[in-house]
């Protein structure tokens, strides 16, 4: 049995619980229709996230395209100012009906900062006719070059929260501990979940990520029908050089 079939069987048994997001009470006539095109962002966790993601979009029936960055993605902290430019002409031009974008582990600075730098994404989606979903970011195991940031990291969740939270339902915040938990964890079940490098993600930690995030924007968008776990979690992306670490 393959690496990637495993993945499947074990996918397709797997029951997720959003940790802070439920079915929307009523929903839109939009919402009810066949999800458009999805937009993903984020740095280079979410790179590699976003090789699960594709195949399971695309076995859904939907057009995606990944903005995620290498060493990069964010809209506030170390080289956002040189990053922006990039990621608002990116979601002008892709026409999206959502845009996902996972907080990175770049996401440092003062509160305010932090603040500015995603009312300004969340003005250019709505801006664009889109949704911005964010997702936070997996727990990592910091090295010395994210330990004098890390206070600044774990609040980054309640700054876009409160800001999702006004926003009349054009942003909404969804936590990823129910795919991660609160804490770096290497191994799950016996296998390899995140890389051995405190970061990034395995296979089996990506695709558990796109099964649950799947699952979240089938809730926000009721006339999403996702693909089953078979359809796309053995489709070859497991083999890419991002989970090199793994």
């Amino acid at each position: 049995m393959t690496k990637s079939r495993t993945l499947a069987l074990g996918l397709a048994a797997a029951l997720f619980t959003a940790a802070c997001s439920t079915a929307p009470a009523t929903t839109t006539p939009a919402q009810q229709q066949p999800l458009g095109k999805v937009l993903f962002g984020g740095d280079s966790i979410a790179a590699g996230e976003a090789l699960p993601l594709r195949a399971a979009f695309e076995a859904s029936g939907v057009e995606f395209q990944s903005i995620a960055s290498e060493g990069g993605g964010n809209v506030v902290g170390p080289f956002s100012e040189e990053n922006w430019p990039k990621i608002a002409e990116h979601v002008r031009s892709a026409r999206p009906a959502v845009v996902v974008h996972q907080l990175t582990t770049y996401d440092w600075g003062a509160e305010d900062e932090q603040r500015a730098g995603y009312r300004r994404l969340l003005q250019e989606v709505t801006g664009a006719g889109a949704q911005l979903v964010l997702v936070t970011a997996p727990p990592i195991r910091p090295d010395e070059f994210y330990a004098p940031h890390m206070a600044e990291l774990e609040r980054v969740p309640s700054v876009v929260k409160a800001m999702a939270d006004a926003s009349s339902g054009q942003a909404v915040l969804l936590d990823a501990s129910a795919v991660w938990g609160t804490s770096y964890q290497q191994q799950r079940d016996g296998k390899a979940d995140r890389s051995a490098d405190g970061i990034h993600t395995c296979p089996q930690g990506a695709a558990r990520f796109t099964q649950w995030l799947l699952t979240e924007l089938k809730k926000l968008h009721p006339g999403f029908s996702p693909a089953e776990p078979e359809k796309w979690a053995n489709s070859g992306w497991s083999a890419d050089r991002h989970f090199a670490g793994c």
